[in-house]
């Protein structure tokens, strides 16, 4: 499939306006997966910032950025531009988890990111062209994914965990430090890379638990069980070191991307 084309201008590292399919250049290599990997970086913060902007929940967020890494794992990033498929997959999110968000609110907010400070596109030939380039993409991105777009997310196991948590630590140390905050933050920055998809949603929670409390130096009573094991019995140390090597993995790249 081929959308039709829309490139306003850009920035270097943010293409202004996807076009569908992307022909290579001359000197553009195959495959550059340390290239990749801080484009998809770059273009999921696009998705939560975007998301944010649009007044979207966290799930429906998440869920597009799941769509996202899924779709680009089955095709090329050479074969189409990332941020159109970004802008499909916070609309068919929308769709998926109930929270229905206009192409054109989508457009104006992602024309706006690209160029600070304009105008919301005119409803001419450019908006329209790229209005279809969006439904077009959203159809392309359900054929590769079988349309299998429902997705399980850590969120409700993090929510389940952190009560849990609470009502085994001193209060007064519970208030004076933001592990939920903190718990949440980390469970958010999880979805910038394909760490998402390559671990279970429970694993991704009570690490991102596990390291919220080590951060702030809390210590829950020792059992004969480690405080893990008892809320997720799948859990391994090995899990939790591997979720929280990706997510510091992730931190390194946005210092990198800065």
């Amino acid at each position: 499939m081929e959308a039709p084309s829309s490139r306003p201008s850009a920035t270097p590292d943010a293409p202004g306006w996807p076009a569908g399919r992307r022909p290579l250049s001359g000197g553009e290599s195959e495959c550059d997966p340390a290239r990749d990997t801080k484009t998809h970086f770059r273009v999921c913060r696009f998705i939560m910032e975007t998301g944010v902007k649009l007044g979207m929940r966290s799930v429906p967020v998440a869920t597009a950025c799941v769509l996202y890494h899924r779709f680009f794992k089955r095709v090329s990033m050479r074969a189409y531009e990332p941020y159109l498929v970004a802008m499909s997959c916070l609309y068919l999110a929308g769709k998926v988890e109930e929270q229905h968000v206009r192409t054109r609110d989508i457009i104006n907010v992602s024309h706006r990111y690209f160029n600070s400070g304009s105008a919301p596109l005119d409803c001419d030939k450019e908006f329209w062209d790229l209005r279809d380039s969006v439904v077009q993409c959203e159809l392309l991105i359900l054929r590769q994914l079988n349309f299998q777009v429902s997705f399980e997310h850590p969120h409700k196991y993090l929510l389940h965990y952190l009560l849990s948590v609470k009502s085994l630590v001193n209060r007064h140390a519970w208030s004076r430090t933001p592990i939920t905050e903190t718990s949440w933050a980390l469970l958010r920055d999880c979805y910038h890379g394909d760490m998402c998809i390559r671990h279970t949603p429970q694993h991704i929670a009570i690490a991102t638990l596990y390291l919220a409390l080590n951060s702030y130096g809390v210590e829950l009573p020792v059992g004969e069980k480690e405080w893990w094991q008892v809320l997720c019995e799948d859990a391994t140390k090995a899990n939790i070191d591997a979720v929280i090597s990706d997510l510091l993995q992730l931190y390194d790249m946005d210092a990198k991307c800065i």
